[in-house]
């Protein structure tokens, strides 16, 4: 199968049969193979009565139903999972994306060799509550990551089938999937400009400040486990030790100050001395934390696993 259209659904009834429509249309036109995903993110409308309906007119379709609403990322993981495909196209069902640049996507990763291509919204349409975050978001995920996109959240991005099967996504974490993917060994991750739809029905269901302020924090996570979740101890054990050593150097030097004046000096009446326990406290609070960190991190499952891109001579 040549495609794999994964596509998140929360309340969209409306637009579903014309967005399935529309790309039926593509992929006809082009004559590819491909299957559509969509996954009802808990939907409280009539969302997943059409999904079944659409599927009994076009077995390309399929469907999956959470239980209750997960978010996005959950959503995307799931479909993930399903996908069959090459080349795993992800949009939104808002129909603000156009099924138009399925195949310059799909190009770009079988003939151009982009493990991932991300779409850029340079031209939006919507409101400031939505694109004033999404440009600090953007600005702040592009400089910690260090990889060169404009839009990290645009919903329109096209994989190769490897990058979906080796990556997890959960939480916010569907905003940072191209730092995923990077951290998983999947570095040529390219960009193009998509063209952006105004909503034509209904209101975005995904977004806000309070999933923003989430999604800073999965950036965190990512980050560190990114460098440090095979090894814990590099991260927590130099802080540790600089924090122990300045506590210990000022410790000493009180020490030395009390032999010199032991009828005059009182250590409790500096604050160097507050100052030297704290960092002795904290030094051994963070060596400990590596410490513990290292020990579950080599007794977990998932110790020893690994990416491995290819074989020789051990199939």
């Amino acid at each position: 199968m040549e495609l794999s259209i994964v596509i998140p659904v929360y309340n969209e009834d409306e637009s579903l049969p014309e967005l399935c429509s529309w790309i039926e249309k593509v992929m006809h036109e082009n004559d590819f193979s491909y299957e559509v995903i969509l996954v009802d993110d808990g939907s409280t409308d009539r969302s997943w009565e059409v999904i079944t309906h659409l599927r009994q007119s076009n077995p390309n379709i399929k469907g999956i139903k959470f239980q209750r609403n997960y978010g996005k990322s959950a959503a995307l993981n799931e479909g993930f999972k399903a996908a069959h495909g090459d080349v795993v196209i992800t949009m939104d069902a808002d129909m603000q994306d156009s099924p138009d640049e399925i195949p310059e996507l799909r190009k770009m990763i079988l003939e151009d060799r982009y493990d991932m291509v991300s779409g850029w919204k340079k031209v939006r349409h919507d409101p400031l509550s939505k694109t004033l975050p999404s440009k600090f978001f953007n600005w702040t995920t592009a400089r910690v990551s260090k990889i060169k996109l404009h839009d990290f959240n645009c919903g329109l991005k096209a994989y190769r089938n490897k990058v979906v099967k080796s990556i997890e996504v959960y939480g916010e974490m569907h905003r940072y999937i191209p730092v995923i993917a990077k951290w998983s060994g999947f570095k040529k991750i390219g960009e193009k400009v998509v063209q952006h739809r105004p909503r034509k029905y209904g209101y975005t269901k995904f977004g806000g400040l309070g999933r923003g302020l989430k999604g800073l924090l999965d950036l965190a996570s990512i980050t560190f486990v990114g460098k440090y979740g095979k090894r814990p101890m590099h991260f927590f054990g130099p802080f540790g030790v600089i924090c122990g050593l300045i506590g210990f150097g000022e410790t000493i030097s009180l020490v030395i100050q009390k032999l010199d004046n032991m009828s005059t000096f009182t250590l409790t009446n500096k604050p160097s001395f507050y100052i030297a326990l704290t960092a002795m406290v904290v030094g051994t609070q963070l060596f400990l934390t590596g410490f513990v960190a290292e020990l579950i991190s080599r007794n977990s499952p998932g110790r020893n696993a690994y990416l491995i891109e290819q074989k020789q001579g051990l199939e």
